[in-house]
């Protein structure tokens, strides 16, 4: 599913989610489990950027109830306007082994393609190998490594960026770093 608009049904168990993955100590963005005073305002903010245009939220159900998120969400700057980060991807608890970070991470990759993104990025704690080998297996490549400066209590871990090209129409103009164009300066 890809909800538009809040309702307390879906406020509700996507708190569950984000609460029980981070009470497991899950790489989410979260040092303690949130309280629903922390996850609403996300969602909201969440789904206004959907109803702009600028984002997409996935859910996925099981047996009715919502087991697994993720969405990508556009960079605010308009250099970067074909671009998005995809953001929290995780499964509850309950529903792992069913293969739902990969379902979402098909759909919200399918998803940004379709709404004319050309790259979109994540970023991964480095020991989250498991989450790592995921995104490998879908095409993502790892374009940048910070190492130790994710900060959980005294324990430092890499943050990992990690990208993957959704393809550009016929009429981009590929310069990477040549000489020339906007910007430009020569070497000093």
């Amino acid at each position: 599913m890809w909800p538009t608009r809040i309702n307390t049904r879906l406020s509700i168990e996507v708190h569950r989610v984000l609460h029980d993955v981070a009470e497991r100590g899950d790489a989410i963005g979260y040092l303690s489990p949130p309280a629903r005073s922390e996850t609403d305002p996300w969602l909201g903010q969440t789904l206004a950027a959907v109803h702009a245009g600028n984002a997409a939220l996935a859910v996925i159900l099981v047996e009715g109830t919502i087991q697994a998120i993720g969405l990508w969400r556009r960079s605010p700057h308009a250099l970067f306007s074909r671009c998005a980060e995809i953001e929290k991807v995780m499964a509850h608890p309950s529903a792992r082994g069913l293969q739902l970070g990969r379902l979402i991470v098909e759909a919200l990759t399918d998803h940004a393609r379709a709404a004319g993104l050309e790259t979109i990025e994540l970023r991964v704690r480095g020991n989250n190998h498991g989450a790592i080998q995921l995104y490998e297996e879908r095409g993502f490549h790892e374009w940048g490594r910070q190492p130790n400066v994710v900060e959980v209590g005294n324990e430092r871990y890499d943050m990992v960026h990690m990208m993957l090209q959704l393809g550009r129409g016929p009429e981009v103009v590929l310069r990477g770093s040549l000489p020339g164009g906007p910007g430009w300066s020569p070497r000093r």
